[in-house]
């Protein structure tokens, strides 16, 4: 008998069907935190993952949201 793993909580710091805490248009003031492998900033609103290309870590950026994913979103610096 083939044995199939647990399934168990998400396991994530937010689940992907929960209430997302920002929505396309938004604009915010983030800090970015880190870069992501394909170079992009990345930053985080309450755990939430943005995206914002271009951005470099240290740097304290105002975005705007362009894309809200399951469990990320993406947004564009602005002045």
């Amino acid at each position: 008998m083939e044995r199939r793993p647990k399934r168990g909580p998400f396991r994530g710091r937010r689940s992907p069907s929960g209430p997302k805490p920002v929505k396309e248009g938004d604009v915010l003031e983030v800090e970015v935190i880190e870069k992501s492998r394909k170079g992009d900033g990345v930053a985080r609103v309450e755990g939430f993952v943005i995206f914002i290309p271009g951005a470099e870590p240290g740097q304290r950026v105002k975005i705007q949201i362009e894309k809200v994913g399951g469990t990320y979103a993406i947004g564009k610096v602005v002045t």
